[in-house]
């Protein structure tokens, strides 16, 4: 059997998590089975269990990435409150769309999935973390509770001015002092 470079295996692993991000950003997570990412991917169901041994694998594996993804901006900038504010905008932009279904569907995973769970919670622990000189844990975690109503609200309301509410949080986070 030929051997697959390093590169080659990520490639696959990459259409595979695409795939699934799809599905599941259309369908959400229960009402999508590995069938359909196996049709949406175009591999076989036997090279996709080679990568995830099963469905709850794939959900944890594009969790890991979001938050992975989410704070690296957070954890290497010069001013926090400034790549928060980034952040909001980035979550609310059209384009983010499939990435808020999906964000909302794996906090609601944190209820039943212990792995999803812990995945959240480091995620809190981190922004905690990032913030520590700039701000007291307790609005972090204010923060943390904006970014999730932003999420949402950003799913739903067509209308929302995000720019006007990046502006109202930012100006609310400077008068603390």
């Amino acid at each position: 059997m030929p051997k697959v470079s390093a590169e080659h295996l990520t490639n696959r692993r990459r259409q595979i998590l695409d795939a699934a991000a799809g599905c599941f950003a259309r369908n959400g997570f229960h009402r999508t089975s590995m069938q359909d990412i196996v049709k949406e991917s175009g591999l076989s169901a036997g090279l996709i269990y080679r990568y995830f041994p099963g469905k709850e694998d794939v959900i944890l594996a594009i969790v890991e990435e979001w938050h992975t993804t989410r704070s690296a901006g957070l954890g290497t900038a010069s001013d926090p409150l400034d790549a928060y504010l980034g952040l909001l905008r980035a979550i609310a932009a059209p384009e983010a769309a499939r990435q808020r279904n999906l964000g909302m569907q794996a906090w609601a995973e944190t209820v039943r999935e212990p792995r999803i769970r812990a995945l959240a919670r480091q995620g809190v622990d981190e922004q905690l973390e990032a913030f520590e000189n700039a701000a007291p844990p307790a609005l972090v975690r204010v923060l943390v509770a904006v970014y999730q109503g932003l999420l949402l609200q950003a799913s739903w309301d067509d209308d929302l001015d995000v720019e006007a509410f990046v502006a109202a949080v930012g100006e609310l986070v400077r008068r603390r002092g």
